[in-house]
């Protein structure tokens, strides 16, 4: 997707009331998630040492941003995500079943295509929680969906109560489909399409399976081995009028245990890294059961406010060719 303004866009709000409505935001999901998901907020790192095992590989194909740090004599990478680093810290901080974490994630993409919804600036809520062996299962990780979706949709109440001029409706109750549903269903459609049919379709959807071939022999889309349970992760969909897109709101999942990791570790073809000691304590089944996963920040406020471009609600750098278009669309980049 290529940067556009929809002909006739306005924002609901001015530049300071946007500012307003940001904070509002970040003040009262985080805190009802906190409560829904039963969750304590914590520090994290912005980057961690590469040779720890603790980055993420998202897709597998994005290039950190690194730098040497004298004083440590090692190779810092900045983060792409936290998924690692917080089953690590979980185990650390010895937190038990039934309780999790969740902090303020900031990243840098240098490889991401700039858009409406990408950037190359990355804030989220990333989250994680110790779960029993019970738990592993696709009706919790369902339960969970629901209850984050609730928590949006508070949020959203809140912000209509303070800002009349907002307008966004959003459906509440999830729908659930596996990526094979999908591919059955559309069968000669893109992924990409394939999600908007079902995100206008629905408006509020979880797809569940991603990273694993479905019939096809083909994935619904790229997933690190060493985080998710490709067979119980997904991602959270919301169908955004303002641009007429399916938004991405959220990855999550239950995570590996020494099976799954060992299983995906060998058909992504990384067995290279089952040295590193983050995969090593996992593999040895040291590490405790968990699931968790990112809520983009900037991404929620476009959705709740009504934005047709992310630099609307985050500062990052842009190309001339968005910052002009902007412009003459009378849309202030933050």
């Amino acid at each position: 997707m290529k940067s556009f303004i929809p002909e006739n866009y306005q924002s609901k709000l001015n530049l300071y009331e946007t500012q307003s409505a940001i904070g509002l935001i970040k003040h009262d999901f985080p805190a009802a998630l906190e409560q829904a998901v039963r969750l304590k907020r914590v520090s994290a790192p912005l980057f961690v040492d590469a040779k720890s095992g603790l980055n993420d590989d998202l897709n597998g194909i994005e290039r950190p941003v690194s730098f040497c740090a004298p004083a440590t004599s090692v190779e810092a990478q900045v983060v792409h995500s936290l998924a690692k680093w917080k089953r690590m810290a979980l185990y650390r901080y010895d937190f038990f079943p039934g309780k999790g974490l969740y902090t303020d994630m900031n990243a840098i993409r240098q490889d991401e295509e700039l858009d409406n919804i990408h950037s190359l600036y990355v804030d989220q809520w990333d989250w994680e929680k110790v779960i029993t062996e019970e738990e592993r299962n696709v009706e919790y990780l369902k339960e969970t969906v629901q209850a984050i979706v609730t928590c949006i949709c508070h949020t959203l109440d809140s912000l209509k109560v303070r800002f009349r001029q907002i307008d966004t409706v959003l459906q509440r109750e999830v729908t659930f489909l596996t990526t094979q549903e999908l591919e059955d269903r559309f069968p000669d459609c893109t992924p990409d399409e394939r999600e908007y049919r079902v995100g206008k379709e629905y408006g509020t959807v979880f797809l569940i399976g991603i990273g694993d071939k479905l019939a096809s022999g083909e994935p619904h889309g790229g997933r690190a081995p060493d985080y998710d349970d490709w067979h119980l992760n997904g991602d959270l969909l919301f169908y955004h009028p303002v641009l007429d897109i399916v938004l991405e709101i959220s990855s999550m999942g239950i995570r590996v245990n020494p099976e799954t990791l060992d299983r995906q570790l060998t058909l992504a073809h990384c067995d290279n890294r089952r040295e590193l000691p983050f995969h090593k304590l996992l593999l040895e089944g040291k590490l405790p059961l968990t699931m968790g996963g990112g809520i983009g920040q900037s991404r929620l406020c476009m959705l709740l406010l009504g934005k047709a471009h992310i630099g609307e609600v985050q500062s990052s750098l842009w190309d001339p060719k968005t910052i002009e278009m902007c412009k003459k669309a009378g849309v202030t980049l933050l």
